[in-house]
């Protein structure tokens, strides 16, 4: 069953819905309700986006000048580097003149150690041939005596 309405009951249910749409509905979403608001609210959000946006740029810039010191740091250390590299170089070149220098003592004394020891094998040869002959007069003093 359908109810029809007569235009006189409809537009007393429009006035009544106009009446009470403000109460029904958010205040934000009626337009008409508070327009000064919502263009202050319009002014607000638009400054806090402005705002936004400088702080952004700020902190770009800052940024890039923390860069610029971090690449300027990291050519001094590559620098002291560098140094450090070359003096360490020449520490090693003079440790390795003292070596030479040691090599060589040690040159010297197996040289010196060589001749001592072939000094020591022919006096050994010598004292052996020596100990031999005379046990051996002493063998044949005894034979004939």
């Amino acid at each position: 069953m359908a109810m029809v309405l007569k235009k006189e009951e409809l537009q007393l249910i429009g006035e009544y819905v106009q009446e009470h749409l403000i109460e029904w509905l958010p205040e934000q979403t009626y337009p008409s309700a508070n327009l000064t608001y919502t263009i202050d609210l319009a002014e607000r959000i638009i400054r806090v986006e402005e705002e936004l946006k400088n702080q952004r740029e700020l902190m770009k810039q800052g940024f890039d000048q923390i860069d610029k010191r971090v690449d300027l740091q990291q050519k001094n250390m590559d620098k002291r580097f560098e140094l450090m590299q070359i003096s360490i170089d020449k520490r090693f070149d003079g440790v390795d003149k003292r070596f030479e220098g040691v090599d060589k003592r040690f040159d010297e004394v197996n040289i010196r150690l060589e001749k001592i020891d072939t000094k020591m094998f022919h006096f050994m040869i010598w004292s052996s041939g020596f100990t031999a002959t005379v046990a051996g007069i002493v063998v044949a003093l005894i034979k004939f005596t």
